[in-house]
């Protein structure tokens, strides 16, 4: 299993990811955008198959707020979309990859801080960003999902490496590194 850096390559993976794991879905041009546009703010998690190709089994998908930049406004960051597999969940991948995504966003982006939106059904995720990275919920946005769902907003403030290295020392690479480099799990 390997986390890096994801390419266009991996469009397709990230998108049947979505497709099979998420309510909400992205047209292939969206993950084009946001590949294009911040290139170190998202990555997949990837396994061999059997007959030796890479499928992607999960990804994040990160940007920056896409306000224009004000001298006087920190960077902001935003984790627009997370999925992994079903049948690689309860492995930390989640995890990893968001870590992955913070640190691209603070070290290749300047981003002072991160949201997110989560729906308040999702006990999973909302442990992952609560407990695990330490995203704090700034609010509950009402019917902010397409089939009415309310969704919690959640920030997290970016202020030390402490918040956005893993403890595995093999995820210390820096997320500058070239698109190339890959992260053994």
């Amino acid at each position: 299993m390997n986390i890096r850096q994801a390419t266009v390559e991996d469009l397709e993976g990230m998108q049947n990811a979505n497709l099979n794991n998420l309510p909400e879905n992205y047209t292939l041009k969206y993950y084009l955008y946001h590949a294009l546009s911040w290139p170190q703010a998202s990555y997949v998690a990837t396994t061999t198959t059997s007959s030796g190709q890479e499928r992607v089994v999960g990804y994040v998908l990160a940007k920056l707020e896409d306000d224009a930049p004000d001298p006087n406004k920190p960077i902001q960051g935003h984790v627009t979309s997370v999925a992994v597999m079903r049948t690689y969940r309860r492995m930390g991948l989640a995890g990893k990859l968001m870590k992955q995504s913070l640190r691209g966003l603070r070290e290749c982006y300047g981003a002072e801080s991160v949201s997110l939106h989560v729906r308040k059904s999702n006990r999973a995720a909302l442990q992952l960003y609560k407990e695990t990275l330490q995203f704090e919920v700034l609010g509950i946005e009402k019917g902010y999902y397409a089939d009415g769902e309310d969704a919690y907003s959640m920030k997290k403030i970016l202020v030390s490496e402490e918040d956005i290295y893993d403890d595995d020392e093999d995820l210390l690479a820096s997320a500058a590194a070239q698109s190339t480099s890959e992260i053994a799990v």
